[in-house]
């Protein structure tokens, strides 16, 4: 599965950047897709995931701010995220966890939040 992230970039505190994962295969037969970001002080941790059966589970850090969403006709994942903070900045990554096989990763997209 090839995984293709756009839509990051620089957002000052308090604004808002959507997320957009294209994927090479059908999105719907993948057990899980989600958001992780990493920095270079931290590891990698989960954002946002969601099922198979469109449950989603969010990291404790979101607070409400970040919205997961996939569009099946598309292949497409996205990450809604509003009040956008500094410590929100890192590399973000799509991962597709496809049946009995690892999952796989994109490149990752840069956000800066600062003003």
């Amino acid at each position: 599965v090839q995984l293709v992230e756009s839509g990051g970039g620089l957002v000052q505190p308090g604004g808002s950047l959507r997320l957009s994962c294209a994927a090479s295969r059908d999105i719907l037969e993948m057990v899980t897709m989600g958001w992780y970001r990493q920095t270079l002080v931290h590891e990698r941790e989960l954002v946002a995931s969601v099922s198979n059966s469109g449950s989603s589970t969010y990291g404790d850090f979101v607070k409400g701010r970040f919205a997961i969403s996939r569009d099946g006709s598309k292949n497409t994942l996205s990450l809604q995220m509003s009040n956008l903070q500094p410590e929100d900045t890192a590399v973000y990554y799509c991962r597709a966890k496809p049946r009995c096989v690892s999952a796989f990763w994109g490149q990752g997209t840069q956000v800066t939040v600062s003003s």
